[in-house]
């Protein structure tokens, strides 16, 4: 199906939802102005971008008290899934999950980029995201981007952004206040959870500082999982204008990797170290608003990959290190009536280095880093870029938006990146949103520089993206639904083949792929002590992807009723390909559930089981999920 005729039809259902339902509702307008950033760098009713913004906040990413936010995501957010192997824990390199897909475009290459309070965060060296690094903890609200945010992110937000929004203590009943969180569970093989969050608004001065750790034997010989780190986010509000905050995250783990069932491995693990640090300086007026910060992410990781079990045990351990240092600077401005215009600079250098030192001694060694690879990679890349985009309400029913970005990568040259679309408002309480955005994603170091398929003049994958949405809300909004339908076209993606001109197999720009899909959002708050909600999500591909189901849909409920809390939740995925060679799909229905009761109005206890319909399934081939598990704790707030 061709873009014109998606767009077409789209518009031609919106107008009949438009005939069908032309009164004029008068709703409460707080119930149906939900403010999103991700989408302009500005805190704007959703409403009126045209983005596709999902936004999860703090009650669905904890109903269920898990430590990572990843599972809530897969559940919340149409036609976006993500990878798992187990009870506890990703990891890296060989075997591992936490591969995130949105559309079909994956952050195993870096395509959909993971954001921390609108910074990048990936890997400097493979470009991907680290999945263990994203605590529930830390989050206020998680907003996904669904469909390519180049235009304000740059490279690897090609087809999507999840963008992490960390707290910020507000005043609780007071002028100084303080509230502390203490969170224990344990269940199924061994697994625990803990985490401590403490908030203090004191004045003008907040802070923002939590304790985690995890850890799981999982349902696998030699596949244990732990996970440790912290984060603290301090602030000051000079005026209610001016705000200055940091912040800074660190995050350890090691994971065992058991191999997949058809190739079991010995001796697979890895030690991973990844932190964050930024400071930020924010400006908030009536005509104008932004922001300057400057961001260092980094890491440091050690992996031996294993041996079979016939096999010689490795004498050397992988070993890198990468940085990705940042400065970002917005400001908006409403110039006239209706407008809003936000300029732009982004700056990053990209620091990788890898190399192989012995297990025995620890000292590096001076050879090739594996057979037919490159020598070691110590490497610097730099990308510089600037954007406008200009937003401008017309009457009050419709608004347009259009920006341009010009981004310069040291490697791979310049790259002009345009986005924009209209939003119609026929209802008080609905929209439609008609979008045409460009996407791309610049070569990483990995496919540049390391291993014997290297190629240093690989140029950036690109995509157009075109979509149609619309939004309704009725019954004084408690009843809201959704639905997008979208057309996207890649090309110059990066695969492995035989170059006739290098003489040898290598990256290279070849690829074209061609999606399109729907997507159904809906939630229904039936009365104080009912909610349900619900999305479903088609995608069609010319040809099968790792991590990116055909159908996914999940149906949830919420029941509250004195002390006690019910959660349940049904998902159902199918036409899962876990093998693309012989084209290998799964199809798997989950079944996750809580109860929690408050013992007191300070203490809470709960259990979550996952997986209860007992499903065998696997997402990684050779990798079998665990069957039911159950998790049990208390939640303890002072």
């Amino acid at each position: 199906m061709k873009a014109n005729s998606i767009l077409a039809l789209a518009f031609l259902a919106a107008l009949g939802s438009y005939a069908k339902a032309a009164e004029d509702e008068i709703v409460n307008d707080s119930l149906m102005l939900d403010v999103v950033v991700t989408g302009t760098r500005a805190a704007v009713p959703e409403r009126a971008i045209v983005s596709t913004v999902s936004t999860i906040n703090s009650d669905q990413l904890t109903q269920l008290e898990r430590v990572s936010i990843l599972p809530t995501l897969t559940e919340q957010v149409p036609n976006l899934f993500i990878t798992q192997r187990g009870v506890m824990g990703y990891g890296v390199s060989g075997g591992a999950a936490g591969g995130i897909s949105v559309r079909g475009l994956g952050s195993g290459t870096g395509q959909v980029m993971v954001l921390v309070d609108g910074h990048p965060q990936y890997q400097g060296i493979f470009g991907h995201s680290i999945a263990d690094a994203y605590q529930t903890m830390v989050a206020e609200r998680v907003e996904v981007v669904r469909g390519p945010a180049s235009l304000l992110y740059g490279s690897n937000a090609m087809g999507g952004v999840i963008n992490i929004i960390t707290k910020t203590p507000q005043t609780l009943g007071g002028a100084c206040s303080s509230r502390t969180d203490l969170n224990l569970g344990a269940g199924s093989f061994n697994s625990v959870q803990f985490d401590a969050h403490n908030s203090v608004r004191s004045g003008k001065f907040f802070s923002d500082v939590a304790l985690n750790y995890q850890g799981s034997d999982n349902h696998r010989e030699n596949m244990d999982f732990y996970q440790y780190g912290g984060v603290a986010k301090v602030g000051y509000d000079f005026s209610q204008h001016w705000r200055a905050w940091g912040t800074f995250n660190m995050t350890h783990f090691a994971a065992s990797n058991p191999g997949s069932l058809q190739a079991p491995l010995l001796d697979a693990r890895q030690w991973i170290n990844r932190g964050v640090a930024e400071l930020a300086v924010e400006n908030h007026y009536a005509k104008t608003s932004g922001a300057v910060s400057v961001y260092h992410n980094f890491g440091r990781h050690k992996i031996n990959d294993g041996h079979a079990a016939d096999a010689a045990e490795k004498d050397y351990y992988f070993r890198s290190k990468d940085a990705l240092t940042g400065v970002s600077a917005h400001q908006g401005f409403g110039l006239w009536k209706g407008s809003w215009i936000t300029l732009g600079f982004d700056y990053q250098n990209i620091y990788g280095e890898a190399w192989n030192s012995s297990i025995e001694t620890g000292e590096r060694l001076n050879r090739k880093m594996e057979q037919n690879m490159h020598y070691p990679l110590d490497k610097n890349l730099t990308e510089v870029a600037g954007y406008v985009d200009v937003r401008q309400d017309i009457f009050k029913w419709w608004t347009v938006e259009a920006g341009v970005r010009y981004d310069h990568h040291s490697e791979a040259g310049g790259e002009w990146v345009p986005q924009g679309g209209f939003v119609f408002r026929p209802l008080r309480n609905g929209e439609l949103k008609l979008s045409v955005g460009k996407g791309f994603r610049v070569p990483n170091l990995k496919e540049m520089y390391l291993y014997g398929v290297a190629n240093p003049d690989l140029q950036p994958e690109r995509l157009w993206n075109y979509e149609v949405a619309w939004k309704h809300r009725l019954m004084g909004g408690r009843l809201t639904y959704g639905v997008n339908l979208f057309y996207l076209k890649a090309n110059n993606l990066i695969g492995t083949m035989m170059v006739q001109e290098l003489g040898r197999t290598a990256n290279y720009n070849t690829g074209e792929r061609e999606h399109y899909g729907a997507e159904l959002e809906a939630a229904f708050h039936i009365n104080r002590h009912w909610s349900l909600n619900t999305n479903h999500s088609y995608l069609h591909m010319d040809s099968p992807l790792l991590a990116a189901p055909e159908y996914k849909g999940y149906l949830g409920a919420q029941y509250r009723v004195c002390k006690l809390e019910l959660t349940a939740g049904l998902q159902y995925v199918s036409g899962l390909c876990t093998n693309v060679a012989n084209e290998t799909k799964e199809n798997v229905a989950l079944l996750n559930a809580s109860v929690a009761y408050h013992l007191f109005p300070q203490v809470k206890l709960w259990v979550r089981g996952e997986n209860l319909l007992t499903q065998r399934y696997e997402i990684n081939e050779g990798f079998p999920m665990p069957k039911a598990t159950v998790m049990a704790g208390i939640h303890v707030r002072f």
